[in-house]
């Protein structure tokens, strides 16, 4: 027999200090700055290159020019074909990825250790000489054009765009990476060679590079594989703090309905702009959220989906960035349960930030949530890489990552309240549906929200 009495819950230990390692960082003379870090559980080297600049420093009447320039560097460089750098990475037994986020531009590249010098060069020639050839400028167009058809079909791109554009109307933070029909359409091969010019330059970006070697070595190498990385002059000018700029003080709809004829359901966003990044209360967000509807065990998706069964899952988020971001629940229900699901979310975001604050074991599980498996995130090298990225893009110390386990636990139960009560405003919220209004319409005027607006999503 067993002697584990499995009739209780294990007790927890207490954590264990976390220790994040040394980064070591230099500027080269054309601006980059380079951080490193050794990381000898695997032979795996991890480069990521961070361009400050996103879909944020999209051109007003460009939406998706940065996207799709960035879609074009590992389509071929210095005269390679795509197919040939899809080569390269392949005999490196490498993971060569592009990401565009709305604040920067992410390329990383993640390869054996043996593999360094070339994995160096390869990045930089594609961030440095892209070909930006018509062909593959049209084909990546055509392809992106495609996209946004099928996204037509498709509920929750649909109240992506219309929720942004609700919230932000003509801020950078107004439209999404992929851009619109139109714009696409309107952009040219010759733009996108421009854009390049303008905004992958070294001055201003980050090149990490974490493996199993000194750090000393690491810089030596990068510094000799990105040393001559110099910026082109263009006439295009990028404004890569465009995003910084205070968003709209109110949205443009208080309850926004996106008709979709004959749809079983309804998909839901709920929120408002919140906060930058570096507000010094992130930590009591971060717990906030996780009471309110960061877990399964959240309070809003126990109500929606455990009590009323309204959905499969809701989850709310403060999607902090550079420039002010937002906090937003989204959900999709029933198309007959739409006006019910979005009263109960409304009134569990005005419970929490008033007459029913978290409590002590809310607080304890959500504490226990965040931290028991926050090291599980910087296991890798390029989970490293990505993490010391997010400290160049925030401006956030070094010793943050130490530093943030112990901050959290110091959140309290007032604190939680507090941050609720400044950042939860149900008088600023945006509610939106992307549904059939035909059947929902009769049910929207008891929400006390107003006369609904109906939308219509450039896509």
């Amino acid at each position: 027999m067993s002697p584990v009495d499995r009739s209780r819950l294990p007790v927890p230990g207490p954590d264990r200090p976390f220790h994040f390692p040394r980064i070591a960082r230099r500027t080269l003379p054309n601006g980059l700055e380079v951080r490193a870090v050794t990381h000898s559980a695997m032979p795996v080297i991890s480069i990521v290159l961070l361009v400050p600049g996103g879909s944020s420093a999209d051109p007003t009447d460009r939406h998706g020019l940065v996207s799709i320039t960035a879609g074009l560097l590992d389509e071929g460089s210095r005269g390679e074909s795509a197919l040939a750098v899809a080569d390269r990475v392949a005999r490196m037994g490498g993971d060569l990825d592009l990401e565009v986020g709305v604040d920067a531009v992410v390329v990383a590249l993640t390869t054996l250790d043996r593999f360094y010098e070339p994995g160096l060069a390869l990045v930089q020639e594609i961030v440095a000489a892209p070909n930006l050839a018509a062909d593959d400028f049209n084909r990546i167009r055509n392809l992106r054009l495609e996209r946004l058809r099928q996204m037509k079909d498709h509920a929750g791109a649909m109240a992506e765009r219309a929720f942004a554009r609700a919230l932000y109307d003509g801020h950078p933070y107004g439209h999404l990476g992929l851009g619109t029909t139109a714009s696409l359409t309107a952009i040219t091969v010759d733009e996108t060679r421009l854009l390049h010019a303008a905004l992958f330059s070294p001055a201003g970006a980050t090149l990490v590079v974490v493996g199993d070697r000194p750090a000393g070595e690491l810089l030596d190498l990068a510094s000799s594989a990105f040393g001559d990385w110099r910026a082109k002059s263009s006439p295009m000018v990028i404004d890569r703090a465009a995003a910084l700029a205070p968003p709209p003080p109110r949205p443009l709809t208080k309850l926004g309905v996106v008709s979709r004829p004959g749809a079983a359901q309804s998909e839901l966003r709920i929120g408002h702009v919140c906060a930058p990044r570096a507000t010094p209360d992130y930590h009591a967000l971060l717990m906030l959220n996780t009471i309110l509807g960061g877990q399964f065990v959240s309070r809003i998706n126990l109500n929606l989906r455990e009590d009323k069964g309204y959905t499969y899952g809701v989850r709310t988020g403060f999607d902090l960035r550079r420039g002010i971001g937002p906090f937003v629940m989204q959900t999709s229900v029933g198309t007959e349960v739409t006006a019910p699901a979005i009263r109960e979310a409304l009134n569990e975001i005005r419970d929490i930030a008033a007459t029913r604050p978290a409590t002590d074991d809310e607080l304890s599980l959500g504490f226990a949530t965040v931290s028991k498996g926050y090291p599980r995130g910087f296991e890798t090298a390029t989970q490293v890489a990505r993490s010391v990225a997010q400290l160049a893009l925030h401006g956030l110390p070094d010793s943050y990552f130490e530093e943030f386990i112990p901050r959290l636990a110091q959140v309290t139960r007032d604190e939680v309240s507090r941050v609720a009560a400044t950042y939860l405003d149900i008088g600023r919220m945006t509610t939106l549906i992307v549904g059939d209004l035909d059947k929902i319409a009769a049910s929207l005027p008891d929400l006390g929200l107003g006369p609904h607006q109906v939308l219509t999503p450039e896509i």
